[in-house]
């Protein structure tokens, strides 16, 4: 599939865009490159390739390096509540603003 200017005219219309010449040349080559982006991939022979539900469904066969999940920071919260108007029970009290 292949645009033509015209195509780019009437798009930016209905988008309520103002192109001028050489932005819409340069919209022109972009939309036609991702097009042909898509069509090499739609030539690819994908028979036989189960789909995934969800890109991370490979994740189980690979090993992912993730850092292990410890607290980097000592617990401040008596310190950084000692500035709040109010307090109770270690957490902020603040006016209700839905009724």
């Amino acid at each position: 599939m292949s645009l033509t200017p015209q195509d780019i005219t009437r798009i930016a219309n209905l988008a309520r865009l103002e192109l001028d010449a050489p932005h819409a040349e340069r919209m022109l080559q972009q939309l036609n490159g991702f097009f042909d982006i898509v069509e090499q991939m739609n030539a690819v022979d994908t028979k036989g390739v189960e789909p995934l539900a969800h890109p991370t469904a490979v994740m189980e066969r690979v090993a992912l390096r993730l850092r292990d999940d410890v607290a980097s920071e000592p617990n401040q919260r008596e310190a950084n509540q000692q500035s709040a108007p109010a307090v109770e029970r270690g957490l902020f009290l603040v006016p209700k603003v839905i009724e």
